[in-house]
């Protein structure tokens, strides 16, 4: 193997050509300064790359006419050049990316890359396998700098020494990226996401200060697999915390899949000569085939905007080129295809300091889509969740205005109406606040594993099954008078909830995906009052299994935080119509949870299930 300098290997490169720069913390800097020192002798060479963490001199105006920048995925230091028609954006899917190169849509002339030293006849391409390998494999130069400070990483990570024309040798430090402090706004997104994977899922997370915050909620979740294009540190806090284990994985069960890894040096460590690490490139990482066949997948991306319909901007705003398509709807299809699988899109719900809103009635004027409105699932903001799957546009555009910051909700649902997104009129709770997943808890009740939970606008349709599924006898216990339909506004009027005098709190069962709302209680008090009107329904053909207990009990210690002091209902049925009455007196000397069993006991019995 011999080895040049940088100007020496770079010396055969000519005008007109397109040369490809290795990704991420692998970018060869030694190589791009090379680069930018030949620019000057020469006229119109394309660079092409993925978001690199290098320098890129090339995207500096001095440079044009000699070389410019393509980016396949914007990064920051290349981005103002993009914004100012100084170099340009191809958008395209990140699996696709090798087969670009490869059935010349894209052919390479040039690839500059860096890798470990040689062992066996072949280097490794270390921490960033993605579309690199695919570049050396078909460009028709390859230059490599040399680095025995990059990881040697396992899978099909390596290249033959045959394959590299000029070997420059370097022994700088793998670049690193900094973790970002997480906002409050991070910390309660990365809650709610936590709510939503279950124990031996495996999940892909992107980059950023709220992916981050999400891969920390995780802690205490059990059996997790990772098949990401990415990884950072927080993957590896969750390995070394024994939170991922790759146990449950379907595809490369204990290991930890990703095309490239971005971080800091202890990181680099851990992947180093590990094969619990398996690096691959992103055309098999980010095959939506592929990543559909590890069950119970979770895509988790971010995004910078989200219309009413489910429309997903995350490549630009207006006419703003910010990043890029990535792998964000290769994982949002494989993830949905997936057994089990689901995909969730994540982002703060305001901008530019609280005085834009991320959750839009429209896009605005030359904003890319990059995950369409029948490819969205889930939408987390700080202020909850918006399960989005096979819901029309009025239920999409309900879930998504209460999850919008509580400053724009009104104006978001004046805007949906005048679009004919939302019927005109349609009633919704006051702007409070954030959803009160605290208030969420699953309990067992005899045979029945329970999820009870408070309900929203956009359980709008499950209390529509509820109420039709009853009985004429359960509607008489309920209403007073056996009836047969409610009116738009009376289903929207019992969930529009506001969680601080009202409340309503509702019993799902998990049917595969589908979670049917089984009872339902709920109590609303008048504002200063301490005791509040208690009213419970169940379906049919779940009474007296303790169902309707289960909840005035719960609703019951929700009650006590909130200062209630008693719950008053009426107890009908042949000939009895009677005011009842429960007081909280007992809660407060013995604690809500044990309190609640005690104090309600009897009240939940004679009234919610007729036990």
């Amino acid at each position: 193997m011999k080895k040049v300098s940088a100007a020496q290997a770079l010396a055969p490169l000519r005008s007109g050509q397109r040369v490809l720069v290795g990704s991420g913390a692998a970018a060869p800097q030694e190589l791009v300064v090379a680069l930018a020192a030949r620019a000057a002798d020469l006229s119109d060479v394309e660079v092409l790359h993925l978001m690199t963490l290098a320098q890129a001199p090339y995207a500096a105006p001095s440079f044009r006419g000699h070389v410019r920048h393509n980016a396949l995925f914007i990064g920051a230091n290349t981005r103002e050049a993009v914004g100012a028609g100084l170099a340009d954006y191809t958008p395209c899917f990140l699996h696709e990316v090798p087969g670009l190169f490869r059935s010349g849509h894209l052919p390479l002339d040039v690839a500059l890359v860096q890798a470990t030293p040689a062992r066996g006849g072949v280097c490794s391409l270390g921490v960033s396998v993605d579309v690199v390998k695919a570049a050396v494999e078909s460009a028709a130069y390859v230059v490599a700098l040399i680095n025995p400070n990059m990881p040697w990483t396992e899978g099909d990570s390596t290249v033959p020494v045959t394959d590299i024309d000029a070997f420059v040798a370097g022994g700088g430090p793998i670049l690193e990226l900094p973790a970002r402090e997480a906002t409050a706004e991070a910390l309660w997104i990365g809650r709610y996401v936590r709510e939503l994977i279950e124990d031996d899922s495996t999940i892909q997370v992107g980059i950023g200060a709220v992916p981050d915050a999400v891969l920390a909620a995780l802690s205490g979740k059990k059996d997790l697999g990772v098949h990401s294009e990415m990884i950072s540190d927080g993957v590896l806090d969750l390995l070394n915390a024994g939170v991922v284990t790759g146990r449950a994985k379907s595809l490369h069960p204990g290991r930890v899949v990703t095309s490239f890894c971005m971080g800091s040096r202890r990181l680099y460590a851990a992947v180093d000569g590990n094969p619990q690490f398996l690096f691959h490139p992103s055309d098999y990482v980010n095959d939506p085939a592929v990543i559909a066949s590890n069950e119970r997948m979770v895509s988790i991306n971010s995004a910078l905007l989200v219309d009413l319909t489910g429309q997903v901007a995350a490549d630009s705003i207006g006419g703003r080129l910010y990043s890029g398509v990535g792998g964000q709807v290769d994982f949002v299809r494989g993830a949905t295809a997936s057994r089990g699988g689901k995909s969730i899109i994540v982002l703060p719900s305001t901008a530019k300091k609280g005085t834009v809103s991320r959750i839009a009635c429209a896009l605005s004027p030359g904003t890319g889509v990059v995950t369409t409105r029948a490819d969205i699932d889930y939408v987390v903001t700080e202020y909850g969740i918006a399960s989005l799957k096979a819901k029309t546009i009025r239920q999409r555009a309900v879930a998504l205005i209460q999850i919008a910051h509580p400053r724009f909700r009104v104006a978001l649902a004046g805007e949906a109406a005048k679009a004919g997104l939302l019927d005109a009129g349609h009633i919704l709770p006051p702007p409070n606040g954030a959803y009160p997943i605290e208030l969420q808890s699953r309990r067992r009740v005899g045979e029945l594993d329970l999820l009870l939970r408070p309900l929203g606008p956009a359980d709008e349709r499950p209390l529509k099954e509820l109420f039709y599924a009853q009985s004429q006898e359960t509607s008489a216990l309920r209403f007073g008078t056996p009836l047969s339909r409610l009116s738009e506004a009376q289903f929207q009027e019992l969930v529009a909830i506001d969680f601080r005098t009202s409340m309503a709190l509702g019993a799902f069962l998990r049917e595969g995906r589908r979670r049917l709302l089984v009872g339902v209680a709920r109590y609303h008090a008048r504002t200063g009052e301490s005791e509040a009107e208690l009213s419970v329904a169940v379906r049919d053909d779940f009474q007296r299994r303790g169902v309707g207990s289960a909840l005035v009990r719960a609703l019951a210690e929700i009650g006590v935080a909130r200062g209630l002091e008693s719950f008053r209902c009426v107890e009908r049925g042949p000939g009895i119509v009677r005011l009842l009455r429960g007081s909280f007196s007992e809660v407060r000397e013995r604690g809500a949870a044990e309190g609640a069993r005690r104090s309600w006991v009897r009240l939940a019995d004679r009234f919610a299930d007729r036990a």
